[in-house]
């Protein structure tokens, strides 16, 4: 009895409810939602065998499918002022390129950077987070979850940081921080890296 009152108050919210505007948000949230975890399920990449075996080998790919800026307040004030007004703490990527290719010898990256910078670029191609390493520390931990890998690169201007949360089934984060920027986040997946012919 108890529940089923429950269950009848929770619809009369949404068909009685005197403010359509907040019901109309939150079925619109609730679909966002839906969608996103859609999306998620969608994109993911391996398995947990191939995720252990290709984590301590250093041969994957990182794929970004989502962008979170430190100041996401800031962020979200500029976006909801451009067309198609994404605002929120996040961004979405999907259909770029946007990836952190890791190799037993290399570490390449190619990431969108929204946020603050400490120093003006020089050039124009020196926008985002885009390098290619040979010289760097690669350390990665078994968790109960997944996996933690810490990346320090050492032969960039930037001496970039690079801090990877891998699920079991791939789904990963990854933190970035350097010296010359804000640290940025980014949500996505890994994939085991193509041999090339």
């Amino acid at each position: 009895m108890i529940k089923l009152r429950f269950d009848l108050n929770f619809i009369g919210l949404f068909l009685f409810n005197k403010n359509k505007s907040d019901t109309m948000k939150t079925i619109k949230n609730l679909g966002l939602l839906l969608l996103g975890l859609f999306a998620i399920n969608a994109n993911a990449q391996t398995d947990k065998t191939t995720t252990s075996k290709i984590v301590p080998e250093k041969n994957y790919v990182f794929v970004a499918t989502t962008a979170i800026p430190t100041n996401s307040a800031d962020i979200s004030n500029v976006l909801s002022k451009m067309n198609g007004n994404t605002a929120g703490g996040s961004i979405s990527l999907n259909g770029s390129n946007y990836e952190l290719k890791i190799t037993p010898d290399s570490v390449i990256a190619y990431l969108p950077y929204y946020g603050r910078a400490y120093t003006a670029p020089m050039g124009n191609d020196d926008g985002g987070i885009k390098f290619t390493s040979t010289k760097f520390t690669y350390e990665s931990a078994k968790t109960k979850k997944g996996w933690q890998v810490t990346i320090a690169i050492k032969d960039t201007k930037d001496n970039e940081r690079l801090n990877l949360n891998i699920g079991a089934n791939g789904y990963a984060a990854l933190n970035v921080s350097t010296n010359t920027k804000q640290s940025i986040s980014f949500n996505g997946y890994i994939a085991e890296r193509k041999q090339k012919n």
